[in-house]
């Protein structure tokens, strides 16, 4: 149940704005005794608060209700640290330019964390004129595939959905990319690295 909303971070977010409770209490027309039940985790902000709550915080009524201090720190909105969230009920995916939190189908997404390349999921790059030439030797069953790559620079994300039945494969124009990844559906998100000039 502390997943609702957690104590510990409407204090931080409080101290963070060098606020006292009695400020916050005010600011919310409750008690200071509350703000303190809230923070101690004996008690929870009524519903109807949360708007208002999130407000004098801060931040996002979404975020506060994630139960995590969550701000995207990449203000300068360099995509090359952008992150993708991808839903594994209805298998929509999420591109951000940093940190957020992120909800489909009633599930708050944890951002892909990339890992370096396992054998079955081997990225290959080829250079081809101005273009990489992307394939993977995956499976590309209903049940187990390839979901989609991308090609990530610090100014534009290139993109190609994928399908079962169809191939691992992708064209990406060269021009300042950075980082190449593949998703796999069962295992997730995948880095190139090898074949990058």
């Amino acid at each position: 149940m502390d997943k609702y909303v957690t104590g510990a971070v409407i204090r931080k977010l409080r101290e963070d704005k060098k606020m006292t409770q009695e400020e916050l209490a005010k600011k919310l027309l409750v008690s200071d005794k509350a703000v303190s039940k809230w923070e101690t985790g004996r008690g929870f902000p009524d519903v109807c608060l949360l708007e208002s709550l999130a407000d004098a915080l801060g931040i996002s009524v979404i975020e506060l209700l994630s139960g995590e201090d969550v701000r995207n720190r990449n203000r300068s909105s360099d995509i090359g640290k952008g992150r993708f969230y991808v839903c594994p009920v209805c298998g929509n995916i999420i591109g951000a330019v940093g940190e957020a939190v992120i909800s489909c189908c009633g599930i708050t997404l944890p951002p892909a964390l990339p890992e370096p390349a396992s054998e079955e999921h081997t990225v290959k790059v080829r250079t081809v004129e101005d273009e990489y030439f992307v394939t993977l030797d995956h499976p590309m069953e209903k049940s187990h595939h390839i979901s989609f790559l991308a090609a990530i620079s610090d100014d534009k994300v290139q993109f190609l959905k994928l399908y079962p039945e169809g191939n691992a494969e992708a064209r990406f124009k060269i021009g300042g990319v950075k980082g190449i990844y593949a998703y796999c559906n069962r295992h997730g998100l995948f880095e190139a690295v090898e074949g990058l000039r």
